[in-house]
């Protein structure tokens, strides 16, 4: 189904508020969880809603020539390394702060599309938009990280930049590859992929680390399968074949508003005036370079 310009702005706006709030909820869960295992569980969950779901909408997964090599890559980049690296990370680096990283992701999209997609070619605006939008990250990366947590934060803040490379590049694939496969084949399989790539770095790396599953704990893994995992992922998939790459990127730089303030008032996390000026240059800078898309 193609979607009315309504209904569009009704899913991105969906969209904007349930990612927003992941941020916060990755902390919530860590506490009870480590981070392997809290990825593993996740997209377990995800993945087996979306395939009990699959033949009641009577969808067929496999049959399409590239599902095959887009289950591959969609897992790796879209959901594996980013959200292993996320969760990794965010044991140390505040959510809101993680968002704003992760904001930079349009940037990518807008430079890698410009090359890989036809449709979507960078122009001297975008350009522009790209040097303003790292500016930002200087900023932020100039931040007294002691008031952060320290050198470790700055460290864990440098390797999430591999999180929104990987997710990015992950679009462009799915944008390239994804004619006529369903939305919910590109998100339900992947993520059972995930499921079973990080459960087996989780038996590895996190052996001897103890798993509380309390009530916090459970209800986070839970909110992140279904309402931050499952229904977003097979929306913005959707949403992807109906969107320009660059066009659809725009979400990652609404939601740092909203992760920043939900990880300030909630889990009492700083909120420094170098964060804030540099949140508002990424959000120029993507602002700029994908202005002409808009």
């Amino acid at each position: 189904m193609k979607p009315t310009r309504a209904l569009t702005w009704a899913a991105l706006a969906g969209l904007i508020l349930i990612w927003s709030t992941t941020w916060a909820v990755i902390r919530v869960g860590l506490r009870g969880i480590p981070p392997f295992t809290g990825v593993a569980l996740r997209f377990a969950l995800a993945s087996a809603a979306l395939l009990a779901l699959a033949p009641l909408l009577g969808v067929k997964l496999g049959r399409s020539p590239n599902e095959w090599r887009l289950w591959i890559a969609n897992s790796l980049l879209t959901f594996a390394i980013p959200y292993g690296v996320l969760y990794w990370a965010e044991q140390s680096v505040p959510s809101g702060l993680a968002a704003v990283l992760f904001a930079t992701m349009p940037l990518i999209v807008a430079v890698a599309a410009h090359f890989a997609l036809a449709g979507d070619r960078l122009t001297v605006p975008g350009t522009l938009g790209i040097l303003i939008g790292f500016a930002g990250i200087a900023v932020i990366f100039s931040e007294d990280f002691q008031a952060l947590g320290g050198g470790q934060v700055r460290t864990a803040a440098a390797v999430l930049l591999i999180s929104p490379l990987c997710a990015g590049i992950g679009s462009i694939l799915v944008k390239k590859w994804g004619e006529g496969v369903h939305p919910i084949s590109i998100a339900a399989v992947p993520m059972g992929i995930t499921a079973l790539l990080m459960g087996a770095l989780a038996l590895l790396a996190e052996r001897g680390r103890a798993v509380h599953f309390d009530m916090p704990s459970v209800l986070a893994v839970i909110y992140l399968g279904i309402m931050g995992s499952a229904v977003p992922f097979t929306v913005y998939f959707w949403l992807l074949k109906q969107q320009t790459a660059t066009r659809m990127s725009l979400i990652n730089y609404a939601t740092p508003v909203i992760a920043v303030a939900v990880g300030t008032l909630f889990m009492e996390e700083p909120f420094t005036a170098r964060i804030a000026i540099g949140t508002a240059l990424v959000l120029a800078g993507v602002g700029v370079a994908l202005r002409k898309r808009t």
